[in-house]
């Protein structure tokens, strides 16, 4: 398997796992959107929290030029150390959501 093949199988995985669990709040329902020909990755929160509607992108992965870019983390979840323990090297990771001045100081890849 090539490395972006592997890199599919990683987020695709990683995604599938964190919307399966349960939201505690409301009537939430929480899935993946996966477009497989533009390599881009998300989960989705969808429902009612009492009156308040919830939607939105919680978790947006994208693999560009070779490299898996995070492009929003509104979990709890720390993507690219989960990345790193499931084999991907930290020169393959961007940090999407980081200003592009601000990722050299980060120990991931800059773009």
């Amino acid at each position: 398997m090539d490395t972006i093949e592997s890199y599919r199988h990683i987020i695709q995985s990683l995604l599938t796992d964190y919307a399966a669990i349960p939201i505690a709040n409301g009537s939430i329902d929480c899935y993946t959107v996966f477009d497989l020909k533009q390599d881009h990755y998300q989960v989705m929160n969808v429902g009612w929290d009492g009156h308040r509607r919830v939607y939105g992108c919680v978790l947006h992965l994208d693999i560009k030029q070779g490299k898996i870019w995070i492009e929003q983390n509104m979990t709890e979840m720390r993507v690219a150390q989960e990345l790193v323990d499931l084999g991907v090297a930290k020169e393959d990771i961007v940090l999407g959501f980081q200003a592009p001045e601000m990722r050299q100081y980060t120990d991931y890849a800059v773009v």
